[in-house]
């Protein structure tokens, strides 16, 4: 993994830190390629419950790295992940996004990549496209009708203009606002609250939520059993019925 990608673990909570600062934590290849693999380590690592994106500096991620694009004609896509090595295909496991300063752009396209996001109260969040005579192909006009109101998403997406963190957040886009240079500290304390939980069930519960979008209503309750019912025979759901019979914290295997 290069220096432009950070990733530490503890406490079962892997932060993944986009290290570029010099350019606004901007994705170029070999960014979109060390965030693909910081991505693979998190999924397949048994310590890790939950996840947090950030970025170093002022600015969460100005999106594309458009003087990279511009010197070697590569595109940040990773085969599998998609742009930015998130966009397609995000980690298995709750994802947070911290942000601090903006996520314009590709910027926020990797937020909505994220299942939870925590923005600090200065931060704008947009997807300023049409403005440059582009489209947010990366995710953006895909995912932001399924998060707000399409009519408010539809806004956005054709005006280009941004919305603030607290406008944001009382549209559902971003969960909590935090001071400015505390949305990591924050992303935290949510990222610990997810850790206490049963690894299984957790991740049962993401892609439910996630592929449930797509299933109709009467199928949606037989489809959910393919990964509700590995998790109601795991040890870890008599683990979570005996500890709260005995009243203790439980001890979780991921098994």
């Amino acid at each position: 993994m290069s220096d432009a990608v950070l990733l530490e673990v503890a406490d079962g909570i892997a932060t993944i830190t986009l290290n570029r600062p010099e350019v606004r934590n901007a994705i170029d290849l070999p960014t979109a390629l060390a965030l693909a693999e910081a991505l693979d380590e998190v999924d397949e690592r048994a310590d890790v419950a939950a996840v947090i994106l950030t970025g170093t500096g002022s600015t969460f991620c100005a999106g594309m790295d458009l003087k990279a694009f511009a010197a070697t004609k590569e595109r940040p896509i990773h085969d599998r992940r998609g742009a930015f090595g998130i966009a397609r295909q995000p980690c298995e496991k709750p994802l947070i996004a911290a942000i601090e300063g903006n996520a314009l752009g590709g910027g926020l396209e990797i937020a909505l990549a994220c299942d939870l996001v925590v923005a600090a109260a200065s931060s704008r969040l947009g997807l300023p496209e049409v403005k440059r005579g582009l489209v947010a192909a990366a995710g953006g006009v895909l995912r932001l009708p399924r998060r707000i109101p399409q009519a408010v998403a539809m806004e956005l997406i054709l005006t280009g203009e941004p919305l603030s963190a607290d406008e944001a957040r009382s549209w559902g886009l971003v969960n909590r606002v935090a001071a400015d240079g505390e949305s990591l500290a924050v992303a935290r304390e949510l990222a610990t609250a997810i850790a206490a939980n049963a690894p299984l069930a957790l991740s049962a519960a993401k892609r439910i939520v996630i592929e449930s979008a797509d299933w109709s209503g009467d199928e949606g309750f037989d489809r959910q059993a393919a990964y509700t019912d590995p998790v109601r025979a795991s040890a870890d759901a008599a683990e979570g019925a005996r500890a709260f019979v005995e009243k203790r914290a439980p001890q979780w295997t991921g098994s």
